[in-house]
């Protein structure tokens, strides 16, 4: 068991300087944080995430996982975006910061869509030019990342649902590949976005709430 586990998690490390070593885990410990700001619909999330994101599109290009670094730099912009966003917009003047809402048809077509042509387009890219050994993984996780983090941008309490399957995936990546502090970020991230899904519905209802007694 013990000698399971170090070829998983640690034998691929040795290879490794101490700066890379200690990138990745700066950069899982700024991911969790951030997702944890998320979970409590605190806007500290998007510059926390920042760090980490930036961070990670140089580690996974050396690593040669490129959809996952094409992700990260979308994550790097799309917190830009979705700090911003937080930050400003609301639905009407009574209220102190943007509220949770869920998608409405036109939102779900439009996340159905662009969800699958990125898994589409990351699959081509990916499968025929370049060496990922993993194009099909890679690109399904990329996708998923892509629709969730525009969701999250616009504070859609669906965003959780495709969290939760993009880290299902990425656990199993990421211990394929032998990136075992990432794998175990990725395990986090699972519990926190399936905490977060339910606590968000609790907010999203209490706003429910407030709104009609307003009205």
């Amino acid at each position: 068991m013990i000698d399971s586990l170090y070829q998983w998690f640690l034998a691929p490390y040795e290879g490794y300087t101490p700066l890379f070593i200690a990138l990745e885990v700066m950069s899982a410990f700024f991911g969790i944080l951030s997702v944890w700001y998320i979970k409590r619909n605190s806007i500290w999330g998007y510059p926390t995430g920042i760090i980490s994101t930036a961070t990670y599109v140089y580690l996974l290009y050396c690593w040669g996982i490129y959809g996952d670094a094409a992700v990260n730099v979308y994550y790097t912009l799309m917190s830009i975006y979705g700090w911003w966003v937080w930050a400003t917009v609301r639905t009407d003047d009574s209220q102190d910061e943007m509220p949770i809402t869920r998608l409405d048809r036109k939102g779900l077509y439009f996340t159905l869509s662009f969800t699958i042509g990125n898994f589409l387009l990351f699959y081509l890219v990916l499968s025929r030019y370049t060496d990922s050994t993993v194009p099909l993984v890679d690109s399904v996780t990329t996708a998923l990342a892509f629709g969730a983090m525009w969701l999250q941008a616009r504070k859609k309490l669906e965003h959780w649902s495709l969290w939760i399957a993009c880290d299902v995936l990425s656990i199993g990546l990421y211990i394929y590949k032998g990136y075992g502090v990432t794998a175990m970020q990725y395990v986090i991230f699972l519990v926190l976005a399936v905490m977060a899904h339910f606590d968000w519905i609790k907010m999203y209802k209490a706003s429910l709430s407030k709104s009609a007694e307003r009205n």
